[in-house]
């Protein structure tokens, strides 16, 4: 099982990334995915979360308008478009896969976002 994050760099306030995560090593159309994120001494916190079918879709209050979360299932892939970005996004950000079922979860190695002028 893997789920490999890429995307992640150096960007401006205000600019744009557009964060993927791959997925192998398992029936990706029955996850839900989600991407979460982690501040130096910080908690991991939730940023978006869709449902396995795409039809479900969740963001955190300080996220919405800003973030889009997608998912390709014929591509085992899911994506997180983030626009607007502020210095207090820069954090690294990981994806994470939850079975329909709830009994299996995986993490992806994270990948690191600096927004900085």
């Amino acid at each position: 099982v893997q789920l490999v994050e890429s995307g992640g760099g150096l960007v401006q306030p205000g600019g744009s990334l557009r964060l993927s995560c791959a997925a192998s090593g398992f029936t990706f159309s029955r996850y839900a995915m989600s991407w979460y994120r982690q501040a130096p001494g910080k908690e991991r916190e939730l940023v978006a979360a869709i449902s396995s079918t795409g039809r479900s879709i969740n963001y955190a209050d300080s996220m919405k308008g800003r973030f889009t979360i997608s998912r390709d299932n014929a591509k085992k892939s899911a994506y997180l478009q983030m626009n607007s970005l502020k210095s207090e996004d820069t954090a690294v950000y990981y994806c994470k896969a939850v079975s329909d079922s709830g009994l299996r979860d995986y993490w992806g190695q994270g990948t690191q976002v600096t927004v900085s002028s």
